[in-house]
């Protein structure tokens, strides 16, 4: 089959859609199809469309179903899609009754959607290749942050934490992401300056921030909005426990009942958890057990054979 792949971020961008859209288009060339991966549709003939993100690839999402109305449109919704755009952007919600099928990448995603848009959707986890944790150091307790610095991942509510922790604690943060404005940049420098336990690595190949990740000993994501945050995905397969904002997104990876969480832009409740990660031995423990338990979800092959099945159930 003929599939156009749309994507609003190709594999320089060094985010969770480029690295999605590279793994699709992976397992669906392993199936037999011919992908052509792009940032826009350029209107050549395809059998079906895959469209990441509702909002930023709408103009491709429209002139596919207008230029070929009976040809499969598939939609994969974001978290800025799923926890934002789809409830005030017009351009959003027309691809949303547009696709053929839609696609959330964890399940609570699908709380967000219509009793009719539940009926073609379908929940697929996204994967990492399993990676085994590296030396950690003795001297530090290392806790990584691996989010660009953007609104919607509230990226230094760890830098501002780290102030609030005791003296005598050894928790030395590693942020790997860049700045994606001027003021964000700004922001950091300052961080950098007031917090020095908190360090910032910039954007990192990843390959590089994959082994970061599994050189710590503890993933922070305090994003305000995720649709499936491939960052958790990383931290579990390398296994490396999370500590993660309770946002529907981050729920609908790690499961609501997991011991992890701390409210939406809570500092102090980060750095409580975070110190109780690093000098509460049977409390860390338990957050590497939840987070094995749900290692399953993520593997290769389980992505890999439900794309494709979505692909052949139309």
């Amino acid at each position: 089959m003929r599939i156009a792949l749309i994507t609003p971020y190709l594999a320089q961008a060094r985010n969770g859609n480029a690295h999605t859209a590279a793994r699709w288009a992976r397992a669906l060339r392993a199936a037999g199809h011919r992908v052509h991966l792009a940032l826009e549709w350029d209107g050549r003939a395809v059998d079906l469309m895959i469209a990441l993100h509702a909002r930023r690839s709408a103009v491709s999402i429209h002139r596919f179903a207008e230029a070929l109305p009976d040809r499969p449109l598939i939609v994969v919704l974001t978290g800025t899609d799923l926890y934002r755009d789809i409830r005030s952007d017009a351009a959003a919600q027309a691809a949303l009754q547009l696709a053929t099928r839609l696609v959330v990448l964890q399940q609570r995603g699908l709380a967000e959607l219509t009793p009719q848009q539940q009926a073609k959707t379908r929940v697929v986890y996204q994967s990492a290749p399993p990676l085994k944790p590296a030396g950690r150091p003795r001297r530090h307790f290392d806790i990584c942050v691996a989010a660009h610095l953007r609104e919607e991942k509230d990226p230094l509510r760890a830098a501002y934490a780290s102030g609030l922790l005791p003296s005598g604690s050894r928790i030395r943060i590693r942020h790997v992401g860049q700045a994606l404005s001027a003021d964000w940049a700004a922001e950091a420098e300052q961080c950098a300056q007031r917090f020095p336990r908190w360090h910032w690595l910039g954007p990192l190949a990843h390959g590089v921030t994959r082994r970061t990740i599994a050189r710590s000993h503890l993933l922070v994501n305090s994003s305000r909005m995720e649709g499936g945050a491939t960052v958790i995905i990383e931290a579990v397969m390398a296994g490396v426990p999370v500590l993660a904002s309770r946002i529907p997104g981050n729920e609908g990876m790690l499961g609501v009942d997991y011991a992890g969480y701390f409210s939406l832009g809570d500092g102090p409740a980060l750095a409580e958890l975070m110190y109780r990660a690093e000098t509460d031995a049977e409390f860390y423990a338990g957050l590497q057990r939840q987070c094995a338990a749900r290692r399953e979800l993520f593997e290769p092959q389980r992505e890999a054979t439900a794309v494709q099945q979505l692909i052949e159930e139309l």
